[in-house]
């Protein structure tokens, strides 16, 4: 922070022998410095900043032409449309990152925001874009003429009547009434990203998707704009398409609040500055949006941990709901739907209660899929079924009774020859699932056995801790299930 400038000498001095003119806008400068970064650090995020923020800001008027909206209730609701922007994006970045075409002028993202009237939890529920709604009747704002109700895809609720038919279709088929609109393109979404010095997300199958050009192998990746824009908006890279690419942007989501959060950007106010004017620099938002408001909301924020987030999205009926002269489109589940917005309007988290636990780390192949049997090789009664418990409450599919281990070659009958190390033998056919394993239980060594078969067989020796909570890389959020940030982005 710049330090005050020190206080000027006593008038009558000053009288005396008057400062040289030069000097005047040079002190002028720090004491306006100085004053400014007082209210920065004392206002959390800063009224400066904001107010600044605020006149670059692009505004629109979704909501003066709508009726019969939902009442409004606890907390504050945004909705966040991620728009394809391409128009904006340079020559090099287009073919960098395979942005060719025409701009749709759709929304290519729709999350539905939810923060807590305590402040103190952020629910993020996407809408997938391909979802069939019933347009509400609307005037269209070209011609004039009157348009009644019918059947589309959600996305083109922005192509035909913009921000405010988006916002009246989802209040319609939410009953969540919309307090904010925030319209996010592609430029301010790179922006960000790379204003926060990148983000990292971890994968435990390499992804590939010839359309957008991604292609990271497994493991941990920092992305910086361009690539980030290609992981979150990638749909062929499994057979999930886009309820695929929903759970990714609700990785990097949860990562890039992890990042904001960790790294101390809400804090410091030249960190927000930079954050912020990234991001809101090619930002449209509804005219109520204040700078009062955006200091509340980056204020309550700056205790924000991934696990004051929670992610999830709308419960699906049919993936392949045929809807004629429209197409496929994706069918929600209207009763597990109603009861997760209703949660919405009344306030409620929508993550299960947990208690404190470790941190899961991701593991490539899903537990589920894993056999394991289960030996004690310490001579300690009981340590195997603990054993086999731990690993059955972390998602592995245990089998058999958990016994004890074959005594050791020459070994005296009835003598006691603990096993001294934890080992996992297995056939190398499954060597992705030993991985997996011995990520749950650190410190076994591996031993591959040919024709074992798919049976994993771990002998638990004398140096073993403890089972470690792991969690399948995909997927991480089903369709209509809540979780925490934490639980969603790396481990």
């Amino acid at each position: 922070m710049t330090q005050p400038a020190r206080s000027p000498r006593p008038p009558r001095q000053r009288q005396r022998k008057a400062p040289p003119p030069p000097r005047r806008p040079r002190w002028g400068r720090r004491l306006a410095v100085g004053a400014a970064a007082t209210v920065l650090v004392t206002g959390g995020v800063g009224h400066a900043v904001v107010a600044g923020l605020e006149r670059g800001i692009e505004r629109v008027d979704p909501f003066g032409a709508l009726d019969q909206r939902p009442a409004a209730g606890d907390g504050t609701n945004f909705l966040l449309a991620g728009t394809d922007g391409r128009d904006k994006i340079s020559p090099a970045e287009r073919a960098a990152y395979r942005l060719g075409g025409a701009p749709c002028h759709c929304t290519d993202t729709l999350m539905l925001v939810h923060l807590s009237a305590k402040r103190d939890r952020a629910s993020i529920i996407s809408l997938p874009r391909d979802s069939y709604a019933e347009i509400p009747a609307y005037r269209d704002p070209k011609t004039g003429a009157l348009r009644r109700t019918h059947p589309q895809k959600i996305n083109a609720a922005y192509a035909e009547g913009g921000p405010s038919l988006t916002v009246r279709t989802v209040e319609h088929m939410t009953g969540v009434h919309v307090d904010h609109y925030l319209e996010v393109d592609f430029t301010s979404f790179m922006r960000t990203v790379d204003a926060v010095g990148g983000v990292e997300v971890c994968t435990a199958r390499p992804l590939k998707d010839r359309y957008t050009g991604l292609d990271l192998s497994a493991g941990r990746h920092r992305l910086g704009g361009g690539e980030a824009l290609q992981y979150v908006r990638s749909r062929h890279v499994d057979g999930a398409a886009d309820l695929g690419r929903i759970q990714r942007q609700q990785r990097f989501l949860a990562a890039l609040i992890d990042k904001a959060t960790d790294t101390g950007a809400l804090l410091n106010p030249v960190k927000f500055g930079k954050v912020a004017s990234s991001l809101l620099g090619s930002v449209r938002a509804d005219r109520q949006l204040s700078s009062s408001e955006l200091i509340e909301f980056g204020k309550a924020m700056r205790n924000f941990t991934p696990a004051s987030s929670e992610f999830t999205s709308v419960p699906i009926g049919d993936v392949s709901f045929p809807v004629p002269g429209v197409g496929s489109t994706v069918r929600w589940d209207e009763a597990k739907a109603d009861r997760l917005f209703r949660a919405v309007r009344e306030d409620r988290p929508l993550a299960a209660h947990r208690t404190q636990r470790p941190r899961a780390a991701t593991v490539r192949v899903d537990p589920a899929q894993i056999r394991v049997q289960v030996l004690n090789g310490t001579g300690r009664t009981g340590l195997g079924a603990r054993t086999a418990r731990a690993l059955r409450a972390t998602g592995f599919a245990t089998t058999g009774t958990p016994r004890n281990a074959p005594r050791a070659k020459g070994a005296t009958p009835g003598a006691d020859r603990p096993v001294p190390r934890t080992v996992i033998a297995y056939d190398p056919r499954w060597d992705d699932s030993a991985r997996s394993l011995a990520t749950a239980v650190p410190g076994a060594d591996l031993r591959p056995v040919k024709g074992q078969g798919q049976v994993l067989r771990l002998t638990v020796g004398t140096d073993h801790q403890a089972v470690r909570r792991v969690r399948p890389e995909t997927p991480a959020t089903p369709p209509g299930e809540a979780r925490h940030g934490d639980e969603v982005n790396c481990g």
